[in-house]
């Protein structure tokens, strides 16, 4: 098990391989479609990204007394961001993308040549995965809806598996072809 802790730095994320598990400690932005989308047709994020991890997620948050409690934070699938993903890399320096079930060939090209590591979260483990957050720090463009609006996340030993790191190896990739290699030989 490896660690990744805020400040995340370059030279961690280029250390880690394909296959490592890790627990993330710090600061994650959340972002999905509408996030994605927003910065593709030219708004500048609210935050700085450089050196930052996007989780792709859309918490369910409840507010009591002017605080924010995430109740459920599980990971959203990640290949709808496909047409954007790279070029956030690229303009915005983010080391990190965290969600579920994979993405294609633009983000693992990004990954490579931006230096930043995709990670899988655990699906269908939302109500664990919030317990791993110890605070809302901030939320940014409310204007899209809760879900798809930019949470400021505080994390401690967020729990995820690199499946596409930045020397360009993609777990996904090796997964499809030894499967498609099994089914020809079924069929």
């Amino acid at each position: 098990m490896k660690r990744l802790d805020y400040p995340f730095k370059k030279e961690d994320i280029l250390d880690l391989k394909v296959g490592d598990m890790v627990l993330i400690s710090g600061k994650l932005y959340t972002g999905r479609d509408a996030v994605h989308k927003r910065i593709h047709d030219g708004q500048k994020p609210p935050v700085d990204l450089k050196d930052q991890i996007i989780y792709h997620c859309g918490p369910v948050v409840l507010e009591k007394n002017g605080r924010y409690e995430v109740k459920a934070a599980g990971p959203t699938t990640s290949i709808r961001e496909e047409p954007y993903q790279w070029e956030v890399m690229r303009d915005y320096g983010i080391v990190g993308v965290i969600g579920k079930g994979g993405m294609g060939p633009k983000t693992l090209q990004g990954c490579k040549d931006y230096g930043c590591v995709y990670m899988h979260a655990i699906g269908g483990a939302a109500q664990v995965l919030a317990e791993k957050i110890k605070s809302v720090d901030n939320v940014y463009w409310e204007d899209l809806g809760s879900p798809e609006a930019i949470w400021e996340l505080s994390v401690e030993e967020f729990p995820v598996v690199i499946t596409m790191d930045a020397h360009g190896n993609s777990l996904h990739e090796k997964v499809e072809g030894e499967s498609s290699a099994v089914l020809k030989g079924v069929l």
